[in-house]
């Protein structure tokens, strides 16, 4: 092997030992990374589970209890909303809209008002809570819980794609609970 062939050779070998080792590099910094895994849970029902009938139109309509964990400490403000993609006709219905609650709230208690925020219309045009009510079927309701980097500027009657457009770009984490329901 000529010189030159020699430490092109070596030159390779010291590039692709530095790849490695930068890839390693990355690879721990994105493993090291803990995340604030933001959640909602609800002492009513699990995750994909079935919502009690207490929570819904065929008996008290009482909104469930959630509780927010893992909430980033830079949020300025949380949004929930819970909807019905399953409800026939117009892309679903919307059970439950609040922005601007305070990032520091850990929940909401069973057929309970927000401590903070501002609840909005929902699509049985008031505010408020409305449970499950599906005309047929087995229906999902997701929970969003958004986490924002800034409040909303909102009034009362904005609709939920008012909402999702004033929060594109603001969101920091989301997490989501859903539930199934079935009139009988």
């Amino acid at each position: 092997m000529k010189k030159t062939e020699i430490i092109v050779t070596l030159a390779l070998g010291a590039v692709v030992a530095f790849s490695i080792v930068l890839k390693a590099t990355e690879s721990n910094k994105i493993e090291n990374v803990t995340p604030t895994a933001m959640q909602i849970t609800s002492t009513a029902f699990r995750n994909n589970q079935k919502i009690p009938s207490k929570h819904t139109c065929d008996a008290e309509n009482l909104s469930p209890e959630l509780a927010f964990s893992g909430v980033p400490e830079n949020a300025q403000s949380l949004v929930l909303i819970c909807h019905d993609p399953d409800a026939p006709g117009r892309g679903g219905w919307t059970h439950w809209m609040i922005i601007n609650m305070d990032p520091k709230a850990r929940g909401i208690g069973e057929g309970e008002r927000p401590n903070s925020g501002l609840e909005l219309n929902t699509d049985f045009g008031k505010p408020g809570y409305g449970g499950p009510c599906p005309p047929n079927g087995s229906h999902r309701y997701y929970f969003h819980l958004y986490a924002l980097d800034a409040p909303l500027d909102l009034q009362v009657t904005a609709a939920k794609t008012d909402v999702e457009m004033a929060m594109e770009g603001h969101v920091i984490e989301k997490a989501e609970l859903m539930g199934t329901y079935e009139r009988k």
